[in-house]
C-alpha cells in the first residue's frame, strides 16, 4: 500500500524539495500552502492551510483523510525565521513566530492523532533546526521556538508509541533556499546600541542561509526515515561543523561554549 504523506509548508524550500522527491519515490504526496491557487509550479496538489487557525487544520487534515482514506506520514515543515536583538523584536513578531513554529505544529499533531490512531499506524517528523539546541545572538526567539519543539517531539513520542505512532525530530543546518527573503528581520534601528553589531550579523546570516548545503540532502534524509521502522528520537542534517557543534555544547564548559559562538559571531 502506498503511504500517504502530508507536508506544511510544502509550496517552497526544503518542503518542496522533500515532497517532490518523496513523490518520485512512489509515495502519495500532499503539500500545503495558505493560498495554494496562487502557486503555478508545484508537481504536487497542495491544499489550503495556515498553521496559526485550528480551523483551517482541520479542514486540511479531513480533506486528505477524505480523499485517501487515511494519512501514514505528517511532517511538520512550516515555520518562520525572525532575527533581532531581544530587545527590540516587536513582541507580536515574537508571538507570530510562536504561533507558526510551535503552536501550529502541535495543533497539527493533535489533529492527525485520532487517524493513526484509528490505523494503529502512524509516522510523525517534525522540522525544527539545529538552532534550536542552543541560544543564538540575534535569533532566540527563533531558536527558542524550535527548541521547545525538539522537546515537545520527546515527550508525545513516549505517550503515543502505545498506539503504534513513532514521532522524530529532524534538525536541519543552512540550506539554500528563499527562507532569508520570508524571514522577519527586526530593524537596524539608527540610535540602537546594538546597530552595529546586529547589523554585522544580519548580513552574516544572510550569507550562511544562502551559502547552505543542497535541500535534496533534507529530502534524502527524510526518505530514509520513512522506510525505518524504528525512527531515532533526533536527526541532524546539515554541515559538519553545525552537527558537531551540537556535540561541544554538551561537551564543553557552559562559558566556554558561550565564548566559542561569541567568537564565532565577531560579538
Amino acid at each position: 500500500m502506498q503511504k500517504v504523506i502530508l507536508i506544511t509548508g510544502g509550496s517552497s524550500g526544503i518542503g518542496k524539495s522533500i515532497g517532490e522527491y518523496l513523490q518520485k519515490q512512489g509515495y502519495i504526496v500532499y503539500g500545503t500552502s495558505r493560498t495554494p491557487e496562487k502557486i503555478t509550479n508545484s508537481l504536487i496538489p497542495l491544499v489550503a492551510l495556515d498553521v496559526r487557525d485550528v480551523v483551517s487544520i482541520k479542514q486540511c487534515i479531513n480533506q486528505v483523510i477524505e480523499k485517501e482514506g487515511r494519512l501514514d506520514v505528517l511532517i511538520n515543515n512550516a515555520g518562520v525565521g525572525i532575527t533581532g536583538p531581544l530587545e527590540e523584536i516587536p513582541m507580536e513578531e515574537i508571538k507570530n513566530n510562536f504561533e507558526t513554529n510551535l503552536f501550529g505544529p502541535i495543533e497539527t499533531m493533535r489533529a492527525v492523532l485520532p487517524q493513526m490512531r484509528k490505523q494503529k499506524s502512524g509516522l510523525i517528523i517534525n522540522i525544527t533546526s539545529i538552532a534550536g539546541y542552543m541560544g543564538l545572538p540575534f535569533r532566540s526567539v527563533y531558536s527558542s521556538s524550535k527548541g521547545a519543539l525538539e522537546l515537545i517531539t520527546e515527550s508525545l513520542r513516549m505517550e503515543v508509541k502505545q498506539f503504534g505512532i513513532e514521532v522524530t525530530n529532524v534538525a536541519p543546518g543552512d540550506f539554500a533556499t528563499d527562507i532569508a527573503s520570508r524571514r522577519f528581520h527586526a530593524p537596524v534601528l539608527l540610535n540602537s546600541p546594538y546597530k552595529k553589531v546586529y547589523g554585522q550579523q544580519l548580513a552574516t546570516i544572510n550569507e550562511h542561509v544562502s551559502g547552505g548545503s543542497d535541500p535534496i540532502e533534507m529530502a534524502q534524509g527524510i526518505a530514509k526515515i520513512i522506510k525505518n521502522g524504528n525512527p531515532n528520537v533526533h536527526y541532524k542534517i546539515g554541515a559538519f561543523m553545525q552537527k558537531f557543534s551540537i556535540v561541544l555544547k554538551r561537551i564543553l564548559p557552559d562559558k566556554m561554549y558561550e565564548k566559542m559562538l561569541m567568537n564565532h559571531y565577531k560579538l
